[in-house]
């Protein structure tokens, strides 16, 4: 099972106690995969329909507990392509009822009349911060996803229309988490790709075991990351010295070769005959061989001078032969 699932999963078995709140989630789930069906006699029939029997399920019992309900469930198999995927539709189907649904849930205009647009959702829903909480969940219950955390962060939410992914990209917001949104073919969706906001993001829905495993998750990552950081600069700084040491040893026995190094002045002498017979020691290793020891820098400033040196010889060898 993905770790999106395992969230949803913690997400549809928390129900408000709060009836108000009941009704923001509902009216998110609503909004984002819910129809409303007018009959040839002006009846009303609305019908929530999902993939994901995570969100059927936790639809059904919210139904139950702000209007004390039952709901029909019905399951039906759409053959693509590819693979063969249920579709889980939870109806209400007696007028009264859907109407007094509506009401409650804001979707009615100033003529009693169905809005349209099922969303945005009435600003009235969401004032309070635990009812903003509560829509956002249902909203990710209906069309949000998580990707695997051990390969990246990305969190969004899939919207039909751009009010609605605007009014939602606003209610997140308000709870601190920089939503974006971005535009993929006719949907807009919603969308966070930094770690620690999707942290908050499931602390906002009140997923806490997901957000405990998700920041265990994000712990190794941040360990194994640094840990290779150390390593490729490591190898870097040993890829750069023995460079460095392979140049010197090419100077110096040029040097050696053309002019001798019992010609080149003494403190000059010693660093070549040191680095000639340690051709992988450091700088400060070599530094301690000499008598008197000399630091770092001082090593390398010779080191430097005999490359000068034997770059000088290379120049006027091919002046000469010029």
């Amino acid at each position: 099972m993905s770790f999106s699932s395992d969230v949803k999963n913690e997400l549809s078995l928390q129900v408000p106690k709060a009836r108000h709140c009941i009704l923001a989630e509902l009216a998110a789930i609503v909004g984002m995969c819910g129809a409303i069906c007018i009959s040839a006699s002006g009846s009303y029939k609305m019908r929530i329909h999902t993939e994901n029997i995570t969100v059927a399920r936790k639809s059904f019992t919210l139904l139950q507990k702000a209007f004390n309900i039952s709901s029909d469930v019905s399951v039906h198999i759409h053959k693509g392509s590819s693979r063969s995927n249920r579709i889980y539709a939870v109806q209400v189907r007696q007028h009264d009822t859907v109407m007094r649904i509506l009401r409650a849930l804001k979707l009615l205009d100033e003529d009693g009349e169905v809005a349209e647009q099922v969303s945005p959702a009435n600003q009235l829903l969401v004032q309070a911060s635990c009812c903003r909480r509560a829509f956002i969940r249902g909203a990710f219950l209906a069309s949000g996803s998580i990707s695997n955390p051990e390969k990246s962060y990305h969190f969004e939410i899939v919207c039909s229309s751009v009010e609605r992914a605007v009014q939602l990209q606003s209610l997140i917001r308000t709870f601190g988490p920089d939503a974006k949104i971005v535009q993929r073919k006719k949907y807009h969706i919603v969308y966070i790709k930094e770690g620690a906001q999707i942290v908050d993001m499931l602390n906002i829905m009140g997923a806490h075991a997901s957000l405990m495993d998700l920041e265990n998750i994000r712990i190794v990552r941040d360990m194994r990351n640094n840990v290779n950081r150390k390593v490729n600069c490591e190898a870097a700084n040993i890829n750069k010295t023995v460079n460095a040491a392979v140049r010197q040893m090419e100077d110096i026995r040029y040097l050696e070769a053309v002019k001798g190094i019992d010609k080149l002045p003494g403190s000059l002498a010693d660093v070549a005959m040191a680095r000639l017979a340690n051709p992988d020691a450091s700088l400060k290793e070599l530094g301690e061989m000499l008598r008197p020891p000399v630091g770092k820098s001082g090593v390398n400033h010779r080191l430097r001078k005999l490359s000068q040196l034997a770059e000088e010889l290379r120049q006027d060898k091919e002046e000469y032969k010029l």
